[in-house]
């Protein structure tokens, strides 16, 4: 599905990446794990584009899209939910879906309809306008709106940042059934241990701009083991 190879990426004169390696099948789940300020998110919009590599090579599905713009990744199947969700605060939750649709051009109908059987949570809300909805309702409307276009990759920066536990289990449930229905593939930035663990068949951990080391789920319950890499327990 998406192999990287010598990947670096900068902020001007200042390099971020140093040589990322990555490679995720289809259908895998893959956890990246790590410090604030270590990368993770430059990682994760070096693959969508919205940051142009210095040096190496991404491939999705066989084809080079290390030059490829932004929008083109999305048309081509990598969906991106940033951190903090960006959705438009000012439209309602329907006319965030219609966007979403009239960009990738799918049947308007039929989209809504799979996209409120897998967020039921949204079906009374469709009126209400971005900004009124809790945190955990806006990362649902930011996954849905994502999901219109029916990625076969997607990147996810901090998903359950300022969400309360109950709709962080229930976007578990879901990611997991969307794996299975759509064979998903997933790369997922995340500090939140439980979630990453949950949903991650491997997990990266990034240090400084590079992929240092890979851990089991399992591991993650290793205090010391999570301290060493990640400064932090639990």
């Amino acid at each position: 599905m998406l192999e990287v190879r010598g990947l670096t990426a900068a902020y001007g004169r200042i390099p971020i990446l140093h040589g990322i390696d990555l490679s995720v099948a289809e259908g895998e789940f893959v956890g990246i794990l790590g410090h604030n300020g270590m990368g993770k998110t430059t990682l994760l919009k070096t693959l969508i584009g919205l940051l142009r590599p210095t040096g190496g090579s991404i491939e999705l599905k066989g084809q080079n899209i290390t030059r490829m713009a932004a929008f083109k990744r999305n048309l081509n199947g990598i969906g991106y939910v940033p951190q903090g969700r960006d959705i438009f605060p000012n439209l309602s939750v329907l006319d965030n879906l219609r966007i979403a649709m009239a960009m990738h051009k799918v049947d308007e109908e039929q989209t809504l309809e799979e996209m409120l059987d897998v967020f039921p949570r949204l079906k009374p809300l469709l009126d209400r306008t971005g900004r009124v909805l809790s945190g955990g309702e806006q990362q649902i409307l930011a996954l849905a709106r994502c999901l219109c276009g029916n990625p076969s990759l997607l990147l996810l920066d901090e998903p359950t940042e300022g969400i309360q536990p109950s709709i962080v289990e229930e976007i578990i449930e879901i990611l997991q059934g969307l794996g299975r229905s759509r064979n998903l593939t997933i790369i997922l930035v995340e500090q939140n241990l439980d979630f990453i663990a949950s949903l991650s068949q491997r997990v990266h951990i990034i240090q400084r701009g590079q992929l240092v080391n890979e851990v089991s789920p399992d591991q993650l319950s290793d205090a010391e083991l999570v301290s060493e890499f990640v400064g932090m327990g639990g």
